[in-house]
């Protein structure tokens, strides 16, 4: 069985991206090596990948450029939890070996990267950064909504296209492979990809006299990204566990108490780790270290995110721009305050 996506391995502009012996090559591993796209360099890509790779070289590096985007995202919405979406550098892969593994964690970090790989693309197409893409060209001529009609104008962002190239890229060697953890993946994909698509606005420029809004042209546009990772984060709270069904071809509920999994709902198989204590196996980083809230009741709570190890505090001093004045003009001074504040830490493990 193959656990991970396949997909490009650039060298990134702060590191260079190694893989192990266990871990498949990954689009996630992306970036640049001055303009030079290493689509025949990088072990792992199944044909599909390498043709798409070879001729869009620019979509490329613009899906690695935009993989700090849904990182941060991963990181924000897990910031205040034991397993935080943190990556693993120093083993030379993004996510270590949490991805060899069938969790509710692993089916975020799917959907939560196919829905950047969307982001970036329609984005892209829409600033002229790519020439393969533009804004969308089906939102043209007159259209209405519940406050009347409109003219299309503006540029609207392509996200058609966007869902069209990730799927045919990030799915590639998962559709190749349609083993258990290959069909996992492809439905934490695409509500990924859905996601993205859930969220699209329509913003209206008015024209008329005195601004009476007598002729309206509106536009698509992408919410921010953070809706989408709001979204999927629900989404991570609620996933199904499933299980594969007879046929080979799709999920069942796991225990007869679950509910049967919508499309747009994320899946994983395994059980997760409490993630308390650094393993090697699992993927687990531990939370040695990780600071805590001493008065928290919540999950960033010092006992629960120290799993009842105790913590330690310590007094550090903060320093931050107070009593600030505006001066005519145009200035803004401000004084250096500082502040002594207690900061607790989980203890690692005796």
């Amino acid at each position: 069985m193959n656990l991970l996506p396949s997909g490009i391995c650039f060298y990134l502009s702060v590191a260079i991206c190694w893989l192990t012996a266990e871990l498949d090559a990954s689009w996630w591993y992306m970036g640049t090596l001055g303009s030079q796209v290493m689509c025949d360099n990088i072990p792992g890509l199944v044909n599909k990948q390498r043709q798409l790779c070879r001729q869009h070289p620019r979509v490329m590096q613009a899906i690695g450029a935009g993989m700090k985007d849904w990182i941060s995202e991963c990181q924000h919405q897990f910031r205040s939890h034991r397993w935080n979406c943190n990556t693993t550098a120093r083993d030379h892969n993004l996510f270590g070996r949490l991805l060899l593994r069938s969790s509710r964690e692993v089916a975020f970090v799917y959907a939560i990267s196919s829905a950047g790989v969307v982001y970036t693309l329609a984005r892209a197409c829409s600033q002229g950064e790519l020439e393969s893409c533009s804004c969308d060209p089906t939102k043209k001529g007159s259209s209405r909504d519940a406050k009347g009609s409109f003219d299309w104008g503006g540029c609207s962002d392509h996200v058609d296209h966007a869902m069209r190239f990730s799927q045919a890229f990030v799915d590639a060697k998962e559709r190749k492979e349609r083993d258990a953890r290959a069909l996992m993946n492809l439905h934490n994909n695409r509500a990924g990809r859905k996601a993205v698509k859930r969220f699209m606005n329509l913003e209206c420029k008015c024209h008329g006299v005195s601004g009476s809004c007598s002729i309206r042209t509106c536009w698509l546009a992408m919410a921010d990204f953070r809706r989408t990772s709001d979204h999927l984060r629900k989404r991570y709270n609620g996933a199904v566990q499933v299980a594969v069904n007879q046929y080979g071809t799709g999920f069942t509920a796991a225990h007869s108490h679950f509910k049967r999994p919508s499309k747009n709902d994320l899946v994983y198989f395994e059980v997760s780790p409490d993630y308390c204590i650094r393993d090697h196996e699992s993927g687990s980083m531990g939370t040695d270290g990780r600071v805590c809230n001493r008065t928290s009741r919540g999950v960033d709570s010092c006992e629960v995110m120290c799993c009842g190890r105790g913590y330690d505090t310590s007094r550090v001093s903060h320093t931050t721009k107070c009593e600030c004045k505006f001066h005519w003009c145009c200035a803004v001074h401000c004084r250096d305050c500082h502040q002594q504040v207690d900061v607790h830490t989980c203890k690692g493990q005796t």
